[in-house]
């Protein structure tokens, strides 16, 4: 009877056999993350703005966005991007040069974080004092000027921590976004496990890969951080 393999034997295995099906799904999945993250941290901000509106009906539509978002799981949100989007704008992704699955997968994200991004921009805009904004428009500034030069730049310094969480929350919520054929990691896992009919070793060794993308993000947003807040010392 020949020898069984141990698991880390199989993982060896599968991924010397393996690993440029791995390399494409961590491409994929960082790019879905760095695009999911700029989008959602501009259409967020948006959001964070209409929310402070001093218009009654502007900030209730703001908060319907925020509250329907944050009270729906993703993996529903991504489904109803996905088929909605095929279904009344099947075209729009070509318009691009980018694959439907990743087109709408993008949207899916951005839009899901972007609740979560306009609730932490708005608390760090409301926690400025009102004074800077008193002194700023007593200037002359327009206050639009003095959001984007005095207001914005001291909210972002004091959110950076809850905004560099979200970043990583959405990198990890990448791997939703298989469900719909987004060929990022836990998608190519799938392959090889329906390939090898093993269960276990290609998880752990997608674990693996996004534990490597997370920390290097959170190292990253954690440098930002200090050298922040060591320019605001000098």
């Amino acid at each position: 009877m020949p020898e069984q393999k141990n698991t880390w034997e199989w993982i060896a295995d599968i991924y010397s056999q393996y690993h440029m099906i791995l390399f494409e799904g961590m491409k994929m999945t960082i790019l879905l993350g760095i695009f999911s993250i700029v989008f959602g941290v501009l259409i967020g901000t948006l959001v964070a703005l209409l929310r402070i509106s001093r218009y009654g009906i502007v900030r209730f539509v703001a908060a319907a966005y925020i509250d329907f978002l944050r009270s729906t799981p993703s993996i529903v949100q991504i489904s109803l991007v996905w088929f909605g989007g095929t279904q009344l704008f099947p075209t729009i992704p070509a318009m691009f040069g980018l694959p439907s699955v990743f087109f709408y997968g993008v949207i899916a994200l951005s839009l899901n974080s972007s609740a979560y991004v306009a609730e932490i921009m708005r608390a760090g805009i409301q926690s400025v004092d009102k004074g800077q904004m008193e002194a700023a428009r007593s200037l002359g500034m327009p206050h639009r000027m003095a959001m984007r030069h005095i207001i914005m730049p001291q909210a972002v310094k004091t959110i950076i921590p809850a905004l560099g969480n979200e970043f990583v929350v959405v990198m990890k919520e990448t791997a939703v976004v298989s469900t719909i054929g987004v060929g990022e990691l836990m998608y190519n896992a799938g392959i090889i496990r329906s390939i090898t009919f093993r269960g276990l070793e290609p998880y752990l060794i997608i674990m693996i890969y996004y534990f490597v993308i997370v920390f290097t993000l959170s190292k990253l947003v954690g440098l930002l951080e200090r050298r922040m807040r060591s320019s605001d010392r000098s």
